[in-house]
C-alpha cells in the first residue's frame, strides 16, 4: 500500500467523518460512494461493494462514537427516543449485515440508492417547529421504522442515519437539532450490529478500515463543533443537497450497467 492510497484513503475518512459530525449522519452516504469510485479514477487499486460497506461500516462505528461523545453534554439526545429506535435498529442492522453476504454487489448498490433516493425526497418535505419543541412519539411506529432502516442499512454498511433524519424529522415531528443528535446516537448503536456482521462474514479490510477509523477520531467532532454554530436550515438543505447528489451519482452508475 503506497503513500498514495494511504492519503487518499484519509482524506475520503475525514470528509465523511466531518460531514457525519456536522449534519448527524454516520458518514456512509458520502463514504460509499467515494471509497467506490476515487480511488480507480485517481489510478489506485479500486475496492468491490463489499469490500466498501465492509471498511465504511467501521468508519461509522466510529464516526458517530466521536460525535456522539462531542453532544453528550448538550442537551439535544432525546434518551426515549434513543432506547425505543437503537434496540429496534441494533436488531435490523445485524440480521442485514449477515443476509449482505449472500447478495450481489449491483443488488447492494441498488439497495444503497434506493434508500438514498427515498431520504433526499423526504427532506424536501416542508419541516415546522423549534429547536426544542418536542413532546412525544408514536413508539410502535419509531420501533418499527427503525427495524426496517437497520435491515436495510446493514446491507450496505450503514449506519442508516441518512434515512433516520428524514424519518425522524418529517414522520415523527422531531426538530433538527435534536435529531441530529439523537441520530448520532441511535446509528452509533446500529453500526455496533453492523460492524460485527462485516467482521464475522469476512467482508473488512482492516488496513484501510484502521486508516478511516483513526481520521474519524478527529474530523467528527470538529464537525460537531461547526454544525452548533450553523442556522438549521442550513444544515436541514446542506444534507438535502448532499443526499440527493450521491442519489442522481448511484443511480446513474447502476442504469449504465444494465
Amino acid at each position: 500500500m503506497d503513500i498514495g492510497f494511504i492519503v487518499t484513503i484519509l482524506a475520503i475518512g475525514f470528509i465523511g467523518s466531518f460531514f457525519s459530525g456536522m449534519l448527524g449522519i454516520g458518514g456512509a452516504i458520502i463514504n460509499y460512494p467515494i471509497l467506490l469510485y476515487i480511488p480507480p479514477l485517481m489510478g489506485l487499486n479500486g475496492f468491490t461493494a463489499h469490500e466498501v460497506s465492509g471498511i465504511v461500516a467501521i468508519q461509522v462505528f466510529v464516526a458517530t462514537l466521536g460525535g456522539v461523545w462531542s453532544y453528550r453534554k448538550a442537551g439535544y439526545i432525546n434518551k426515549p427516543l434513543l432506547l425505543v429506535m437503537g434496540s429496534s435498529i441494533l436488531l435490523g442492522s445485524l440480521i442485514g449485515s449477515y443476509l449482505s453476504r449472500s447478495i450481489s454487489e449491483n443488488s447492494i448498490s441498488i439497495i444503497y440508492g434506493l434508500l438514498a433516493l427515498f431520504a433526499g425526497i423526504i427532506m424536501l418535505v416542508p419541516k415546522k417547529g423549534s429547536d426544542h419543541e418536542f413532546a412525544d412519539f408514536k413508539r410502535w411506529l419509531a420501533s418499527l421504522l427503525a427495524f426496517v432502516v437497520g435491515l436495510a442499512s446493514g446491507v450496505v454498511g450503514a449506519g442508516g442515519s441518512f434515512i433516520l433524519i428524514p424519518i425522524m424529522l418529517v414522520v415523527l415531528k422531531v426538530p433538527l437539532r435534536i435529531t441530529i443528535a439523537t441520530s448520532l446516537a441511535i446509528t452509533f448503536i446500529s453500526s455496533v450490529g453492523g460492524a460485527i456482521g462485516k467482521i464475522t462474514t469476512g467482508q473488512v479490510l482492516f488496513l484501510p478500515a484502521l486508516l478511516m477509523m483513526a481520521v474519524s477520531l478527529v474530523a467528527a467532532p470538529f464537525g460537531v463543533k461547526i454544525s452548533k454554530a450553523m442556522n438549521t436550515k442550513v444544515l436541514q438543505w446542506a444534507l438535502a443537497f448532499l443526499i440527493l447528489i450521491t442519489s442522481v451519482k448511484i443511480w446513474t452508475d447502476i442504469l449504465f450497467k444494465l
